[in-house]
């Protein structure tokens, strides 16, 4: 099963430490999310993090990616829509969406892979029902890209996911508590 680890500082104790451990780990990607940090903090943070790991996707800051030459990026889906033709060549391309439509959109617009959230409960989108199983499902068969289930996954339910069609899954929490195996 893939999976691709997403970075919240305020999960960890040492955000730079966790992400030596996910390097070393099996997980195929790190979204770089801290989208909270002004722009200057996140490049610093990006240098850093790019020199500990190779498995670093960046995430919305389209201008560290530029200004480091560095050509892996997350982006949330108007982002992704409004700037598909500065990220053009870049290696890789990962987007946000929450509809068939927007996967559709971001296939035929070039993503390299996509995000369907939010699939199960999670804190992070407190209140907001989750879009379950059946969603993803329709999802995973509407597009030829590969698609990360996202959203309140944890080794319980991250099959459950792969098992609708998911490619992988996407994990926060667990992958800011994970351990050094």
């Amino acid at each position: 099963m893939f999976k691709i680890a997403i970075t919240n500082r305020n999960l960890t104790d040492d955000l730079l430490k966790q992400i030596e451990i996910l390097h070393r780990s099996d997980y195929r990607y790190i979204i770089l999310r801290e989208k909270d940090l002004p722009q200057a903090e996140y490049t610093f943070l990006a240098k850093r993090a790019i020199d500990i790991s190779d498995k670093i996707i960046l995430h919305t800051f389209i201008n560290t990616a530029l200004e480091l030459g560095y050509k892996k990026i997350h982006l949330p889906y108007s982002l992704f829509i409004e700037n598909r033709d500065l990220i053009r060549d870049f290696e890789l391309k990962g987007v946000s969406t929450h509809s068939i439509n927007e996967a559709l959109t971001c296939q035929n617009y070039g993503a390299s892979y996509i995000t369907f959230s939010h699939i199960f409960e999670t804190d992070c989108k407190k209140g907001l029902a989750p879009k379950g199983l059946a969603e993803l499902e329709k999802i995973c068969k509407a597009v030829d890209i590969p698609v990360y289930a996202l959203g309140g996954i944890d080794p319980q339910n991250a099959l459950s996911c792969i098992n609708v069609g998911a490619f992988g899954v996407c994990m926060m929490s667990e992958s800011m508590k994970m351990k050094e195996e």
